[in-house]
């Protein structure tokens, strides 16, 4: 006697996991022990370095990096499909790991922080293989500004370039007509003096307009590649400048103002001036590069016809 068809039950087929569960199921263990591992460390960051002047770039520079590798996670997936792990997992995970271990029991923030980086570059290996390393490599290389600088390196380059912004700021206020005198790192305009701060002319400024100026070539993605190497150099330059400016900005504000408003809301309105001031440099060097490859895009083209 044969079943009837009608009457029969068959098996549930097994569905499978949509890929968004597929991902949830595998990075939130890891990222789970990473939170375990570094929500400390963030904390006293921002307890510490992070609530400075000097370094408050710090939270923003790891909300941007978080945010470009959300922005480029479905072309990662799409680029690592059918990809293997990377051989080179286990060590850059390793090192990472052992990197955290020495920072943290050390109170080096240098090795603690930037252990971070090469933990996320060893998962990102031996879960989705080179290609997912070569999407997210900007990323990882903008978290780079967020970690803090040992102390004797901050102190050996930041002094030089103090004296570069103090001189220079003293000469285009003296050429302008501004009784104005430097002693080292203080200048005197008319019965006030200054002292040129770190946060005014420091290396933690300059890496945070450096930071800026690359994430703005990061976000416009041009295709000359002239365009964009000059422009990453020129943002040295353009950040050294916008730090002459603040302090021009700086020192007009307490010769025409007084002290106190030197150094109360207006010194926060300078450094506004300063990140106002490099972004639009950025801008106009960018208009004067793109005019520059557009003619000589002009010129080969009429070469050719002739």
């Amino acid at each position: 006697m044969t079943p009837d068809p009608s009457t029969s039950h068959a098996r549930p087929q097994a569905t499978p996991l949509p890929l968004w569960d597929q991902g949830l199921r595998l990075w939130l263990p890891l990222l789970s022990g990473l939170a375990l591992l570094y929500v400390p460390s963030l904390v006293d960051l921002l307890r510490g370095v992070w609530s400075t002047d000097a370094q408050m770039h710090g939270p923003i520079v790891l909300s941007i990096s978080l945010w470009l590798m959300y922005r480029n996670w479905p072309r990662m997936e799409e680029m690592a499909l059918g990809q293997g792990a990377s051989p080179w997992g286990w060590p850059v995970l390793v090192f990472g790991l052992l990197l955290y271990a020495l920072g943290r029991s050390q109170d080096i923030l240098f090795f603690e922080i930037g252990s971070f980086i090469w933990l996320l570059a060893g998962l990102l290996l031996l879960l989705r293989g080179g290609a997912a390393l070569k999407v997210q490599w900007f990323a990882l290389f903008f978290m780079l500004f967020m970690v803090p600088l040992p102390a004797v390196v901050v102190d050996t380059v930041t002094m030089p370039m103090k004296m570069a912004v103090s001189y220079v700021a003293e000469s285009v206020l003296f050429w302008v007509g501004y009784p104005i005198g430097r002693s080292g790192i203080i200048l005197q305009i008319g019965q006030y003096k200054m002292l040129v701060a770190d946060a005014c002319a420091g290396l933690h400024t300059l890496l945070t307009l450096e930071a800026l100026g690359l994430l703005y070539l990061n976000l416009v993605r041009h295709n000359s590649a002239f365009r964009n190497i000059t422009l990453a150099l020129l943002i040295i330059p353009i950040s050294f400048t916008a730090n002459v400016i603040r302090v021009i900005t700086l020192s007009l504000i307490t010769f025409h103002f007084g002290d106190d408003a030197g150094q109360g809301f207006l010194h926060g309105f300078a450094g506004m001036v300063l990140f106002l001031s490099a972004l639009m440099l950025i801008l106009l060097a960018d208009t004067v590069l793109q005019q520059g490859v557009a003619w000589r895009h002009k010129r080969r083209r009429n070469a050719a016809r002739d």
